[in-house]
């Protein structure tokens, strides 16, 4: 397969979902579980992509300085810090265990 091919075919499949959201009847985005997952369902994916991102590495599992630095920001959450303060707790800790050969 071509990768412009490859790039068509997605472009496409792009296109098909988003119209296919567009079909979708008003009434039916106005239930209150279809609300509610709907404010649910970023904050499932971007603690699905954190936690591959943290403790993935091909396909093995692995616990290094990014798991620290997720442990960080997690503290900095429930001592509801602010967000750049969180992102920085993370940040500092990450590097700080990298620096010592972790």
């Amino acid at each position: 397969m071509s990768v412009w091919l490859a790039i068509g075919v997605t472009a496409l499949g792009c296109y098909a979902v988003k119209l296919a959201g567009l079909l979708v009847p008003s009434g039916a985005l106005e239930r209150p579980l279809v609300k509610r997952l709907a404010a649910l369902l970023p904050v499932a994916l971007l603690a699905a992509l954190t936690a591959q991102q943290t403790f993935a590495d091909g396909h093995a599992l692995v616990l290094d300085a990014r798991a620290a630095g997720l442990a960080a920001a997690g503290v900095a959450l429930v001592l509801r810090a602010p967000f750049l303060l969180v992102v920085a707790a993370a940040v500092v800790v990450t590097a700080g265990v990298r620096a010592l050969g972790g």
